[in-house]
């Protein structure tokens, strides 16, 4: 790209803001260019500004960092990455319904959160590595719904075993060396997946699975089978959401 990616920081503790900035000021691709202290001034010098990509804390004064995330997605133009000390499932959630393209722990090493910018201004989204597979288990505890989606339809087969990689958690690289393809290959399967199922990024293709019964409920420890079969349609019974 001929531009760094401008990011704007959102804190109210100063040590962290500049410490942050520090990081981010010491990659040549990325460029933050304001800090501020609370969820109102993170909408107004988004607004003003217009960063690439916009870091929030969840809990600031005034204005919490779900609530400007909301507001800020709702704009458009700025992805939003949403950081928190607490691994807190409610504040997951409400973060990925508010349009966040990331949550991620503060604890998270620094060369890992530059790489969560980068992936955000690509218009992916992660969820913090500790959180992925509780985000799956829980989503994992309701049924198939008892005909299987007109979306899956449009899939196939490797496009299914790309979506069945994703819930597990797998890297691009991970997928490409599980199916012996390049990485390309793999972000336009990805892609495809994306588009028919009609989700805007990787984290909500991997809810639409374990929405919709493709990821076995197999005991902790056990990773599930990584090659996929087209789920069969149910008749027999159904249950609806319950998560």
């Amino acid at each position: 790209m001929n531009r760094p990616i401008r990011v704007l920081v959102a804190d109210d503790h100063s040590m962290f803001r500049s410490g942050l900035r520090a990081v981010l000021d010491s990659q040549a691709d990325l460029d933050c260019v304001a800090e501020v202290s609370d969820g109102r001034a993170a909408i107004a010098e988004t607004a003003r500004l217009r960063p690439d990509v916009a870091i929030l804390d969840v809990r600031m004064p005034k204005l919490n960092g779900l609530a400007a995330t909301e507001a800020i997605v709702a704009a458009g133009g700025t992805y939003v990455l949403v950081l928190t000390t607490y691994d807190s499932d409610a504040n997951l959630y409400r973060a990925l319904h508010a349009g966040a393209s990331g949550f991620l722990l503060k604890s998270l090493p620094p060369e890992e959160l530059v790489a969560a910018v980068r992936i955000a201004f690509r218009g992916d989204a992660l969820i913090d590595p500790s959180m992925t597979r509780r985000l799956a288990a829980r989503f994992a505890t309701t049924l198939a719904p008892p005909h299987t989606p007109p979306e899956l339809e449009h899939l196939t087969a490797r496009e299914l075993e790309v979506l069945l990689l994703l819930a597990d958690a797998r890297s691009n690289a991970e997928i490409a060396t599980l199916l012996g393809v390049g990485e390309e290959t793999v972000k336009t399967h990805v892609s495809r997946v994306l588009a028919k199922l009609g989700v805007r990024d990787r984290i909500h293709a991997v809810v639409y699975a374990n929405q919709h019964g493709l990821v076995p409920r197999t005991p902790p420890g056990n990773r599930p089978s990584t090659r996929a079969s087209r789920p069969t349609r149910r008749t027999d019974r159904g249950m609806s959401d319950s998560g």
